[in-house]
């Protein structure tokens, strides 16, 4: 196999190539960083890599036994834990930290046979939905390298897409699966909560907001990984029956009947929608009718604004009680100069964020939950653009260290009533790009960006569909179809997959 052949191929197609003893799987590692070489350099979007522990593997792995044996895969550096090698959490404070075992969700591709390469880059807790951290510098996108590749699965979404990896690991707290599979032209799925946990230790990520998963190019693939990774966990703090069938089956069978489906193009916030968001609704929407679904325009029931407050508010809370015990561990007081400024901020608004406060703010969780869940009493799936724009260019969002000192003196001014505003506003400039993906973070739903547009700056948006809980089986199947479909962006049409200059 020659390296144009294998950025093309897909995880199911790479395994099924080693079983018939077609390549071997120390061959696959080795193209796998011929193509990081190739493309990190520009893109950044790994980290770390482990190539010689990872060639010794695959040299010693059967493909036969494993679903995935040897296909060559990447981790996230938030979470998903390998032992004995870095996990800094996109944070200079973390710089020399190494896993001391795997996560219960590293496990899981272990035992799939995947070859794990190393892991990718991610802003600073994860927080921000551009990959942009000091600690490791900007990751670009592969579609044009002066944009962002969003975040905060930013470099598994790039590696992705460069063909790096057929998939990667990721995780999505307020959109870190779809925003970026929105920015760089692939699949995302966020599945229900509950459905893939972490552990050990790890149950109770933002509350349930935040859930694992993968990025992939193919549906069948996150449907076979669906398959793979959706458990249930003792331990766990939040569950959900595991899926009777195959995602992987259930993918190619036909609807039943025709879908309902109700659609939104206008900011939960408030904020604006462009034209290109619009149109890649729009034409979802006409090819679904074609199809012979049932589409309808409908407002969202759910107070947006109030949505992104209590949204923050458990942000605040979270990184405030991960500062204490980051404090803990390093026996000393964490400052400013130790974090970067959205980790400050929400550290410092979360000091005067009471525990009445909290309690009320999951509760409006629970209420957001239970309106969703009557309009999915009606309606199989809920659509709305995945992003409001096309990818930001690199450094648009990030603040300058000019009005990062403006931001922490205003922090350090304001009363504990005008912090929570405080917050909202600093985040409003990337708010404005990515206001429709948090929703399903805090009702628990699955959701998905499609890859279905390009801008005519050749940029690509998705469009993100939301069905009930535990219904992603709905989602996968809808997603197939429309993969099947000219709608579905062609990843030969990716600049970063041109080989002819480097091959």
């Amino acid at each position: 196999m020659d390296l144009r052949t294998y950025v093309k191929l897909d995880a199911t197609d790479l395994a099924e190539l080693m079983k018939m003893k077609e390549i071997s799987p120390r061959e696959l590692v080795e193209l796998s960083f011929r193509q990081l070489e190739n493309v990190n350099p520009s893109l950044n979007a790994v980290t770390s890599s482990r190539r010689e522990r990872a060639l010794e593997e695959a040299a010693s792995l059967d493909p036969a036994a494993h679903p995935f044996g040897g296909v060559p895969v990447l981790l996230k550096n938030i979470s998903q834990s390998l032992k004995g090698e870095p996990m800094t959490s996109g944070s200079r404070l973390l710089s020399g930290t190494i896993a001391r075992q795997d996560s219960h969700f590293v496990k899981k591709f272990r035992e799939a046979g995947f070859s794990i390469l190393g892991h990718t880059n991610t802003p600073e807790f994860g927080l921000k939905n551009i990959t942009e951290p000091e600690i490791s510098g900007q990751t670009g996108n592969p579609w044009n390298n002066a944009y962002s590749p969003g975040g905060s699965s930013g470099g598994s979404a790039a590696a992705v897409a460069a063909g790096v990896v057929p998939l990667a690991g990721a995780s999505d707290g307020g959109g870190s699966i779809r925003i970026p599979a929105s920015f760089t032209g692939i699949f995302g799925l966020k599945p229900t909560r509950g459905r893939t946990p972490v552990g050990p230790g790890t149950g109770r990520q933002w509350q349930g907001a935040s859930i694992d998963f993968v990025l992939s190019r193919t549906v069948r693939d996150s449907a076979a990984m669906l398959d793979l990774l959706q458990i249930i966990q003792p331990e766990a703090a939040f569950q959900t029956p595991l899926f009777p069938g195959s995602y992987k089956e259930e993918i190619e069978k036909p609807f039943n009947k025709p879908l309902r489906i109700a659609y939104s193009m206008d900011s939960p916030v408030g904020t604006p929608v462009s034209e290109t968001a619009k149109t890649a609704v729009d034409k979802t929407l006409h090819w679904l009718e074609k199809a012979g679904h049932i589409v309808e325009p409908l407002t969202t029931p759910v107070d947006g604004l109030e949505l992104m407050r209590n949204y923050y508010l458990m942000n605040s809370g979270e990184i405030s009680s991960l500062v204490r015990q980051l404090e803990a561990g390093f026996g000393r007081e964490i400052t400013s100069e130790d974090v970067e400024l959205e980790t400050w901020m929400l550290h410092e608004a979360g000091q005067t964020v009471s525990a009445a406060e909290f309690s009320t703010s999951l509760k409006a969780w629970d209420t957001a939950a239970a309106k969703m869940a009557e309009l999915h009493q009606t309606y199989d799936l809920y659509i709305s653009p995945a992003t409001a724009f096309t990818a930001p260019r690199i450094g648009e969002l990030t603040y300058s260290e000019t009005e990062q000192r403006k931001w922490r003196e205003r922090m350090k001014e304001a009363g504990p009533g005008d912090r929570q505003q405080l917050i909202y506003d600093m985040f409003l400039p990337s708010l404005t790009y990515t206001p429709f993906t948090q929703l399903a973070n805090l009702t628990g739903q699955p959701a998905m960006s499609v890859p279905v547009h390009l801008s005519e700056e050749r940029l690509p948006l998705g469009v993100q569909m939301m069905a009930g809980k535990g219904n992603e089986q709905i989602l996968l199947k809808i997603a197939w179809q429309l993969e099947q479909s000219k709608l579905w962006v062609d990843i030969k049409q990716n600049p970063m997959l041109n080989m002819d200059r480097r091959c």
